[in-house]
C-alpha cells in the first residue's frame, strides 16, 4: 500500500494525490487520507493506519512538504521508504512564519497555526534518517521552500533535481514511474 501525505493547508483532493491514485489504480492501494491540521493527530492518525496495514502489507510513503516532513518521522520510526517531494525538511522553523490564521487550499476552511503546533513539530525531527529509505524529489524552483534545505538534510539520498518549476513539483507525474521503481526496487 502507498499512503500519500499531503502538505499544509491540502487534503486528500490535492493535484498530486489525485495523479498518484490514478498512476497505481491497477497496482497497488493509494490512501490519501485528509489530515488534521494539528501535527500530533496528523501524526496519530498516520501511525495507526501503518500498524494496521503493516500487520498484512509493506507500506510506502509519498510526502510532499510538510507531508515530506512527516514521512521521514514516519520512515524512521517504521523503516519504510519515502518518496518526498519538495519536502519541508526544517517544517518545525519553516512552519513558524505562518502563525495565525491559515486557509485549507482545498475548501477554503480556515484554521489557527500557532506555537503549540511548532513546538509539536519539534518533537517529530529526526536528526539522523536513513537516507537509503528517501527517493528525494527537488525543483530548483520552488518559491516556498530552499531545495538546498533538503539537500542537506539528506545528501546520500536517491535524488532526483529538476531545474525550474515550483512548490507544486510540476513535473510530479511524469515522475511516478521513478516512485514505482524506488518503491519495488532493494533497498
Amino acid at each position: 500500500m502507498i499512503i500519500f501525505v499531503h502538505g499544509f493547508g491540502s487534503s486528500s483532493y490535492s493535484t498530486k494525490a489525485t495523479q498518484t491514485k490514478e498512476y497505481f489504480k491497477n497496482k497497488e492501494i493509494v490512501l490519501a487520507p485528509s489530515l488534521p491540521y494539528v501535527p500530533h493527530l496528523a501524526i496519530k492518525t498516520l501511525e495507526e493506519i501503518i500498524e494496521y496495514v503493516l500487520l498484512k502489507e509493506d507500506v510506502h510513503l509519498i510526502g510532499s512538504s510538510l507531508g515530506g516532513f512527516y514521512a521521514i518521522y514516519l520512515s524512521d520510526k517504521y523503516n519504510l521508504k519515502s518518496a518526498l517531494v519538495n519536502p519541508a525538511v526544517y517544517a518545525d522553523e519553516r512552519l513558524g512564519l505562518y502563525r495565525g490564521m491559515a486557509t485549507n487550499y482545498y475548501d477554503g476552511s480556515k484554521f489557527e497555526w500557532c506555537d503549540s503546533h511548532i513546538k509539536e513539530l519539534k518533537e517529530l525531527v529526526v536528526d539522523k534518517p536513513k537516507e537509503e529509505k528517501f527517493l528525494l524529489m527537488l525543483q530548483k524552483g520552488d518559491e516556498v521552500l530552499d531545495y538546498k534545505e533538503a539537500l542537506k538534510k539528506l545528501p546520500n539520498s536517491n535524488l532526483i533535481l529538476e531545474d525550474g518549476g515550483d512548490h507544486s513539483f510540476t513535473s510530479y507525474k511524469k515522475h511516478l514511474k521513478d516512485i514505482d521503481i524506488f518503491f519495488n526496487g532493494s533497498n
